[in-house]
């Protein structure tokens, strides 16, 4: 586009990407990553998403074949069939699944940097045969069990307890808002023992575990959220984690989850504003598309600013982890920003479409409800807000 047509306001209709140049950001093999996870979206996740978001139903198993076909589970785990990708190359697919679904990318997350990278990190060399092959291939699917319905925010106040009996170890207590849970072949399960917070590697044919799937959700519809009830569940010595001896380990595994989000909330901010975008180039009021008034420009350029700084800040996070530079606190700022605002873009885009934007015939008042959910799990917004208080001040203020 030259300058002249610049200056005589004509313009080919430039993507949010393309104005910012993403594109210059990435290698080679990077981009192709992302353009076949974006393929497989458009392909195999956008046709069906509406109906299976508004059934309330996913087809977990089905979809986690063909993502472990892909080899995106556990993509940033090296060995036992994972891909071994760059943090910056797990975090672009983030991106594009959750260009399709949040719940689409939950069930990444979980799967990969939650389940599988509890037993890579802190398992034994048996548990990592036994489970993470399969798991990396779709063919078994795994939860994460920390949350409980009266310790969201600090899990330090867990009531799950695990005791000794013999050679085994017992297991009773209740998790909740556990994605994956109901379809769950193994859930890593986290319980107080005497010696502090351990981890257990948990078949869900085990007896005395129990998951209850949890329905009329207004928001990540299009997942699978669960309860988990552990009624005296006996579990052999080897079902422990050797590496997670402390609360450390779990909020270790948050963090690499935390980190999908930073990228993956942009996606679904991309597809608002893209929807908002298209529609407002076509959508015509007073004789002219609604797209050329000041005011609707001005969301534009607004919405299109934060995307770019999100994308911007997950690049720059998402290379000082390629490096082994990054810190917790930092995740938190990229978790904090960019949810924050990929719901007010998608807030924004739905004013552009008007009523036709809470229809389940655009996806963007699916994503403004998803991201209601990606606001408050993997830590709140208040308690993002507050780990950066800190690293700031130096003082906390949790307690």
């Amino acid at each position: 586009m030259t300058q002249a047509a610049v200056s005589q306001g004509v313009s080919a209709g430039m993507s949010a990407d393309a104005l910012i140049g993403i594109d210059a950001l990435l290698n080679a093999e990077e981009r192709e990553i992302r353009d076949t996870v974006r393929s497989v979206v458009q392909r195999k996740i956008n046709p069906h998403i509406a109906s299976w978001y508004e059934n309330g139903d996913l087809p977990v198993r089905e979809l986690a074949v063909e993502l472990g076909e892909l080899g995106l589970l556990g993509m940033h785990l090296k060995g036992y069939g994972c891909a071994g990708t760059s943090a910056v190359a797990y975090g672009l697919a983030c991106l594009e699944l959750e260009a399709g679904d949040s719940g689409i990318r939950s069930l990444v997350s979980v799967q990969g940097s939650l389940a599988m990278f509890a037993i890579y990190a802190f398992g034994s060399d048996e548990q990592k045969e036994q489970w993470l092959p399969d798991m990396a291939t779709g063919h078994r699917i795994g939860c994460f069990g920390l949350t409980e319905p009266d310790h969201g925010s600090n899990p330090s106040g867990m009531r799950t307890r695990a005791t000794r009996s013999g050679g085994d170890w017992i297991l009773t207590g209740t998790k909740m808002w556990i994605t994956n849970g109901s379809v769950a072949d193994v859930a890593v399960v986290w319980a107080r023992t005497d010696d502090g917070i351990r981890g257990f590697v948990v078949p869900t044919d085990t007896p005395g575990f129990t998951a209850n799937t949890i329905k009329s959700k207004l928001s990540l519809r299009a997942s699978v959220t669960s309860e988990l009830v552990l009624d005296g569940v006996r579990l052999p010595e080897g079902a422990l984690l050797p590496g997670a001896t402390s609360l450390g380990a779990p909020l270790r595994c948050l963090g690499e989850a935390r980190f999908g989000i930073v990228f993956g909330a942009l996606g679904a901010a991309r597809d608002c504003l893209e929807t908002a975008l298209e529609y407002a180039r076509s959508r015509e009021q007073f004789g002219r598309p609604i797209g050329g008034f000041q005011l609707t420009q001005q969301k534009l350029a607004d919405m299109t600013l934060e995307y770019g700084k999100g994308v911007l800040l997950a690049m720059h996070l998402g290379r000082r982890k390629d490096a082994g530079d990054l810190v917790p606190e930092q995740v938190s700022v990229g978790k904090l920003n960019n949810v924050r605002e990929a719901i007010q873009i998608a807030r924004t885009a739905r004013t552009i479409l008007g009523a036709s934007g809470i229809t389940g015939e655009y996806p963007v008042m699916r994503h403004a409800n998803n991201l209601e959910s990606v606001l408050t799990y993997e830590g709140t917004s208040e308690m993002h807000s507050l780990i950066v208080g800190q690293a700031l001040t130096g003082v906390g203020a949790f307690r």
